[in-house]
């Protein structure tokens, strides 16, 4: 069984921004263009604190053009 743990989040967005070959400031311009303004440190911030809306979860997802995530490994 497995279950989500806390970071999760961080870690699946920075997975996705490694992927993507993405710094903090391809993440600020990508939400920008979906008019999410975001500075360079306050994703610096977000990112080592750890935790955020899943409103901000899903905008980041949306501004890397992601279409899926592997959440949980199936038994």
């Amino acid at each position: 069984m497995s279950y989500i743990r806390d970071g999760d989040a961080r870690r699946i967005l920075k997975a996705e921004m490694a992927r993507r070959e993405l710094s903090y400031d391809g993440l600020v311009a990508a939400l920008a263009a979906q008019e999410v303004i975001e500075t360079n440190q306050s994703l610096r911030n977000k990112f080592s604190r750890g935790s955020f809306t899943a409103d901000f979860f899903l905008q980041c997802l949306a501004a890397m053009k992601v279409t899926s995530i592997r959440v949980a490994e199936s038994d």
